[in-house]
């Protein structure tokens, strides 16, 4: 008898197939995979009338004012006994506001409008939900659905406000298209200020924004913001206008959103909100993450899957995003969450019991409803694991995401930097991580992490050049070697992540011109302090200080991608990675890229192989003077292609003055 597997028919699995045979002994896990996705989409069309009015239930739970202005709350809470409503509407009176329980574990309550015909919940008003549990205790809990929370200085738990402004923000922009190619400029609203405080929306706004329309090192090709949500940095109101004038710009705006585990937090969280172990988590063991302190949601769970999904539809409607970065996806992928486990990749290690099926099936979902109504949505996966079809479409047995972060290239760039000698870089292996992806799978390079800027770490401009950085950097006095070595290589390790590492580019806000020091949060260590919880951006501003010329060549190296659109070629082809000369040379969209790395030879002439015959000009180069190069090349020149094979290349030439970019130290 033939499995039920056997049955499921998958659009385009051949296709998959087709382009990597290698996973042909796992065909039947992709039909499994496709057949309980498949059972999702037939279980929302029968109990939910589709998926669209599903994944539109922040319409109907939290707290909703009516036409008339009476007021409908509406929660789910399996194990609770009974729910009230308490706030400043009643004067935190305990019980004088029952829910009424409704089947499935849900509960609601209708609260008419006043005398005067005025809600009775008043915008801004605090509110709190009372839950008593089946073993008798009182629980102050916030909605799930809460649209606004808020936070006083003095008090660690967060405060649920009734967000319901008589005139609402309204978007005035349309959604830009979706971009050829894909930049991004990694921002935190709350550090986007040279000042010592928590920067707001409206200053991101008026200022970050204002500064990319004018003078952004992404001019022209600034595509995308990747955003950090928290109430901390204004209202609702504030965030959607940011979202709306960088829509103007034609900047798209991606949200960094946490689906793969969430907080203990009982008072201002989702852990214990009906008093049970187990409402939005696995119970047990399984609802705890192993390292991160966290809960571990039950994707398998109709509820949780309403809320997940509901949160992104969310987003997308009432803030108008144009997508999300979905955090710690390896967590979710594997019951073993990663945690003590290698990735060879070996396909055996990404499928078989290890794999969590409730949870990919649920990430298919996500990206198939997200993709299926907006058109020009991005998805991004934040995984290590190297999972094969995450970014392959559903419809092919994939889990339908956009791109994937190349991670081990940041790590492999600080691995460099901490434990080898100049002299001893590896070409190949440089070029084996950079290239090192799934064919067909796109990847978002970048050349370091937000993480590597926190305190205890560094950023690639503080290892390069470190304490020289506080009293060299000026451009009235000459360069001392670790300052000459630092600059130059800044700006070759970043050209090369972003010509060869992937199909998509990303930046951490400050790191494109060399931001000094660290990141560090205020806290009881450092005294609260927020000198480090900030952006310098004033220092681009200072024509006598070098961070002007790093951002003048990230600029560049944007519009010259612009131009190009290498990002969106296909993979580029690697002439060369000689390690005796330390020279890579690679070829993409028609574009001819040279690096030599070596720490003391320059090369006068040099063959490089080349695939289009004709007339090549330099259009991008490092050691230009207004980038803190030395200004050695001549830009007059032109370069002719021969009929020469060389290094796997149908044609070659002759380029002169191939430069030493770094110093030895």
């Amino acid at each position: 008898m033939a499995d039920a597997e056997d049955n499921v028919a998958i659009p385009e699995l051949s296709s998959l197939l087709q382009m990597d045979p290698h996973l042909k002994p796992y065909e039947k896990d992709f039909k499994r995979r496709y057949r309980l996705f498949q059972k999702q989409l037939s279980l929302l069309e029968e109990a939910e009338a589709g998926f669209d009015q599903f994944t539109r239930s922040y319409r109907s739970f939290g707290a909703h004012r009516q036409p008339d202005n009476s007021l409908v709350f509406k929660e789910w809470a399996p194990a609770a006994e009974a729910l009230f409503l308490t706030g400043d509407f009643n004067g935190w009176d305990k019980f004088s506001h029952p829910y009424k329980k409704k089947e499935f574990g849900k509960w609601e309550l209708h609260i008419p409008p006043k005398e005067d015909k005025s809600p009775a919940v008043a915008h801004n008003s605090k509110l709190k939900v009372v839950v008593h549990t089946k073993e008798g205790e009182r629980l102050y809990r916030i909605s799930p659905w809460a649209t606004y929370v808020t936070k006083v200085n003095t008090s660690v738990v967060y405060d649920w406000v009734f967000w319901d402004p008589p005139q609402p923000y309204m978007h005035k922009h349309p959604r830009p298209r979706k971009p050829r190619s894909l930049r991004i400029y990694e921002s935190h609203v709350g550090i986007a200020s040279p000042e010592g405080k928590i920067a707001s929306y409206s200053n991101f706004t008026h200022n970050v924004l204002h500064i990319c329309l004018v003078s952004s090192p992404f001019k022209c090709s600034l595509m995308s913001f990747l955003l950090f949500s928290t109430s901390r940095y204004g209202t609702p109101d504030e965030l959607k206008e940011l979202i709306d004038v960088a829509h103007s710009m034609g900047i798209i705006v991606l949200l960094d959103v946490v689906h793969s585990h969430a907080s203990k937090n009982t008072e201002d969280g989702l852990n214990q909100f009906d008093g049970s172990d187990s409402c939005f988590f696995h119970g047990g063991q399984r609802g705890e993450h192993p390292l991160w302190d966290s809960r571990l949601f039950n994707y398998s769970s109709w509820e949780v899957l309403r809320f997940l999904l509901s949160n992104l539809r969310w987003w997308m409607e009432e803030y108008r995003f144009d997508g999300f970065r979905f955090d710690g996806i390896t967590s979710m992928l594997y019951h073993h969450h990663g945690v003590g486990t290698g990735f060879s990749g070996d396909y055996s290690e990404y499928f078989g019991l290890q794999v969590d099926e409730d949870s990919l099936v649920y990430l298919m979902l996500a990206n198939h409803i997200l993709h299926t109504v907006y058109e020009d949505c991005i998805t991004i996966a934040e995984d290590v694991s190297g999972m094969p079809t995450l970014c392959r479409p559903v419809q092919e047995g994939g889990c339908g995401f956009d791109y994937r972060l190349a991670m081990a290239i940041p790590d492999k760039w600080i691995q460099i930097l901490k434990e080898f000698k100049d002299e001893d870089w590896d070409m190949g292996n440089i070029v084996h991580t950079l290239t090192n992806r799934r064919y067909g799978e796109n990847c978002i390079a970048y050349a370091e992490s937000h993480d590597q800027a926190l305190v205890g770490d560094k950023s690639l401009a503080f290892w390069l050049m470190d304490k020289e950085m506080y009293t060299n950097m000026s451009t009235l006095i000459p360069m001392n070697p670790i300052i000459d070595r630092g600059i130059q290589l800044h700006k070759m390790i970043r050209l090369l992540t972003h010509g060869l590492g992937g199909e998509g580019y990303l930046n951490f806000m400050g790191n494109e011109f060399g931001h000094p020091e660290w990141l560090d949060f205020p806290r009881v260590g450092n005294n609260e302090s927020y000198h480090y919880a900030r952006r310098q951006f004033n220092l681009v501003d200072m024509d006598h200080l070098r961070y002007c010329q790093l951002y003048a060549f990230d600029r560049d190296m944007n519009r010259t991608e612009d131009k190009y659109g290498w990002l969106a070629a296909p993979p580029a082809f690697v002439s060369t990675k000689h390690e005796g000369d330390k020279v890579i040379a690679f070829e993409r969209a028609n574009v001819i890229f040279i690096f030599n790395f070596h720490p003391t030879n320059s090369y006068s002439s040099y063959r490089v192989g080349v695939g289009p015959s004709g007339k090549y000009k330099i259009k991008l180069d490092s050691d230009e003077i207004q980038y803190g190069g030395h200004g050695r090349l001549d830009h007059n020149t032109e370069f002719f292609t021969e009929s020469v094979p060389f290094n796997d290349r149908s044609n070659s030439m002759q380029v002169q003055n191939i430069q030493i970019q770094k110093m030895r130290l």
